[in-house]
């Protein structure tokens, strides 16, 4: 209870905030009540199961969404020092030009690997990610996973109900025009302007993170790997992601080792954000079982 209460912080609002959640309100009314209601009915068997599953569906983007606001993604203990003669940490993080081990001048204590400063949060954050206003919130360590499920179900729930939106509207076109009436028409207008934008946007959101979680890197380290591997090239030599562990390991250290909690929004898994495996790791564990 100690280590969940710690990553916990208090529901800040904001107006990008305040914007998700008239969307996700305003998409759940229209979708159960306007398009599975015309389309099948809501006392109708399959009024009645659309309309669980899309509930299912949007009770689902609530609260991975209120964690990931809620979640701290993970911030730097004051008493962090690097233990340069660690032999389980063989990968210390430097500076690129002077070779320094990675020093926060505003934080004034030494940063982890794969640490970064959030100006707007105004400290480090552990296995930063990005800054996203949407959650009012960092994405790092502790609620990465919340925010990668949170993506997901809100794709599914958008195409879902997009494609109830046009089962509906041509159910209700061969209607007669008294029966459809045109009260119904701007709800389905601002629907599909509403849905198609934000279903493409996330989808291509979601895509996005599966390609860097299946690569362990952050969207951070993906830019930084593109200078890193365009100066190895330049130089002759070839780079690798140190954190790549492989597209399963990469899964399994992000959703967690049980395929049955990857849906829903756990963090037991994740460990404290100091320290991290690396490739190095893999090889030499396989070079020792030999």
């Amino acid at each position: 209870m100690a280590e969940k209460s710690k990553h916990l912080r208090r529901f800040r609002w904001s107006l990008p905030v305040s914007l998700v959640i008239l969307s996700i309100a305003y998409i759940y009314a229209s979708t159960v009540f306007v398009f599975v209601d015309r389309w099948f009915g809501l006392l109708s068997s399959p009024g009645l199961i659309n309309s669980a599953v899309f509930t299912a569906l949007a009770a689902m983007c609530v609260l991975t969404y209120r964690r990931a606001i809620s979640t701290d993604p993970g911030h730097v203990p004051a008493t962090y020092m690097p233990d340069v003669e660690d032999s389980e940490s063989p990968i210390h993080e430097i500076k690129r030009k002077s070779g320094d081990l990675r020093y926060c001048q505003k934080c004034s204590h030494y940063k982890p690997p794969r640490a970064h400063h959030c100006r707007i949060c105004k400290r480090c954050v552990l296995r930063m990610d990005h800054h996203c206003i949407w959650i009012n919130n960092c994405v790092g360590h502790a609620n990465y996973k919340v925010f990668f499920i949170f993506v997901l179900y809100a794709v599914i729930a958008c195409i879902y109900s997009l494609v109830l939106l046009v089962g509906s509207l041509a159910y209700d076109g061969v209607q007669d025009d008294d029966k459809s009436g045109g009260s119904f028409r701007t709800v389905y207008v601002v629907s599909g302007l509403l849905l198609v934008p934000l279903s493409i946007a996330l989808c291509v959101l979601l895509v996005w993170h599966v390609y860097l979680i299946l690569h362990n890197k952050t969207t951070i380290e993906y830019y930084e790997g593109v200078r890193a591997l365009w100066l190895a090239e330049k130089g002759g030599s070839i780079y690798k992601h140190p954190y790549d562990l492989g597209p399963y390991e990469n899964l399994t250290s992000v959703l967690g080792p049980n395929i049955l909690s990857w849906l829903w929004p756990t963090a037991g898994h994740i460990g404290s954000g100091l320290k991290f495996r690396t490739g190095y790791d893999v090889v030499q564990g396989a070079s020792t079982s030999k």
